[in-house]
């Protein structure tokens, strides 16, 4: 199985509605690893890796996020996985 790697950012009102909880349960869910992390200009970033149809579907998954969102946009730009990281994070 490839893995890919995409650094994503989320636009909206994405902090303050469990968005980082929701995009980690549904990372996990789908068998990606990466992490999640509010930024100080009120969006969401993040970094998917794992087969990449189950990162695309994460990427239009996070265009709608959990119901308190109001997703604005999400860009992404791919990357190189990073084998150190395990699991799905929050870091901040």
């Amino acid at each position: 199985m490839t893995s890919v790697a995409v650094k994503a950012r989320v636009t909206g009102r994405v902090q303050g509605v469990a968005f980082r909880t929701w995009a980690r349960a549904e990372a996990l869910r789908h068998g990606l690893s990466g992490w999640v992390r509010n930024e100080p200009d009120g969006s969401v970033r993040a970094l998917l890796m794992g087969p990449a149809a189950s990162v695309a579907d994460m990427v239009r998954r996070m265009g709608r996020g959990p119901g308190a969102a109001s997703v604005k946009d999400v860009l992404t730009e791919r990357t190189e996985p990073d084998p150190a990281i395990h699991g799905f994070s929050i870091v901040g």
